[in-house]
C-alpha cells in the first residue's frame, strides 16, 4: 500500500514531469531537465522554505532566553520544558517547523534515486501516463559530456559539499551574532560548529556514491537555497531595523 502511494504521489508524477522537461524546455539534455525541475519544484515550496526560515532565524533570536530559563531552572526539567513551551507560544515560534521542508525533499530525493536506478530504458518508460509523449530511450548524458547514471562524480559530489558549507556557515554566523554577549552553552555550541563540517561531509558524500543525476540535483537544490536563505535574512534585517 505505502509503495503503491508513493509511487503514484511521488515517482509518477517527477518521472513525467521529468520526461516532459527533456522532451520539450530541455532539448532532449537530460542534466537541463534536471535542472528546471529542481528550480520549479523549489519554487512551489518557496512559502513554505520561506517560512521555516523565519521561524528558524526567530528560534535563534529566542535562544538567550531560553538558556535563561535553562539555568533559573535547571533543578526542574519540567518547570523549564514548561516555561519554553509557553515562551515558544508566547511568541508564536514553532520549534520543528525549520524541518518540515526537509522531510518534504527527503521523498523527491527517494523518488528520483529510483528514477535513476530504473534507468530509463524504454520499459521502464511504461510509467508515462497516456497523454506523455513517449520519447522511446532517453540519452543520460549532460551537456553531452556527463554521464548522469554513474556513480562516483568528484566534480559535483565536492560542489554538492561546498555549498552545503556556505550555507551552514550562513546560519552559524547568524547564530553567533543572535547570541552575542548571552549565556552560551559549551556543549551547544561545539556541536553547531561541528554540524558546520559533518553536514558538508555527508552531503558530498552521499552525492559521490549516488548517481550523477541526484548530484546534479543536490547542487542546484542547495545553490538555490542558499539564495532564498539569504533573501529572507536580509529581508528579515530590514524589517528590524523600521
Amino acid at each position: 500500500m505505502l509503495s503503491v502511494l508513493f509511487n503514484e504521489a511521488f515517482y509518477r508524477p517527477l518521472f513525467n514531469a521529468l520526461v516532459v522537461l527533456y522532451q520539450t524546455a530541455a532539448f532532449y539534455d537530460l542534466g537541463v531537465a534536471i535542472i528546471i525541475l529542481t528550480v520549479l519544484l523549489r519554487l512551489a515550496l518557496w512559502p513554505l522554505a520561506s517560512k521555516a526560515l523565519r521561524s528558524q532565524k526567530e528560534l535563534m533570536a529566542l535562544q538567550p532566553e531560553i538558556k535563561k530559563i535553562q539555568a533559573q531552572y535547571k533543578d526542574n526539567k519540567d518547570e523549564q520544558m514548561k516555561r519554553v513551551m509557553a515562551l515558544y507560544k508566547e511568541k508564536k515560534v514553532n520549534p520543528l517547523s525549520g524541518f518540515l521542508p526537509i522531510f518534504i525533499q527527503l521523498p523527491v530525493l527517494f523518488a528520483l534515486y529510483r528514477v535513476f536506478f530504473a534507468g530509463f530504458k524504454e520499459e521502464s518508460l511504461v510509467a508515462l501516463y497516456g497523454f506523455i509523449p513517449n520519447p522511446g530511450a532517453m540519452h543520460h548524458l549532460f551537456l553531452g559530456i556527463i554521464d548522469l547514471a554513474a556513480t562516483h562524480n568528484i566534480v559535483f559530489a565536492v560542489m554538492a559539499g561546498a555549498l552545503q558549507f556556505y550555507q551552514s556557515r550562513i546560519t552559524l554566523k547568524d547564530q553567533l551574532a543572535r547570541q552575542k554577549g548571552a549565556p552560551q552553552n559549551d556543549f551547544a555550541a561545539h556541536m553547531s560548529k561541528q554540524m558546520v563540517y559533518m553536514m558538508p561531509a555527508v552531503i558530498a558524500f552521499t552525492a559521490y556514491i549516488l548517481p550523477t543525476g541526484i548530484a546534479l540535483y543536490l547542487v542546484v537544490s542547495t545553490l538555490f537555497s542558499i539564495l532564498q536563505q539569504l533573501h529572507v535574512f536580509k529581508t528579515a534585517r530590514k524589517e528590524e531595523t523600521k
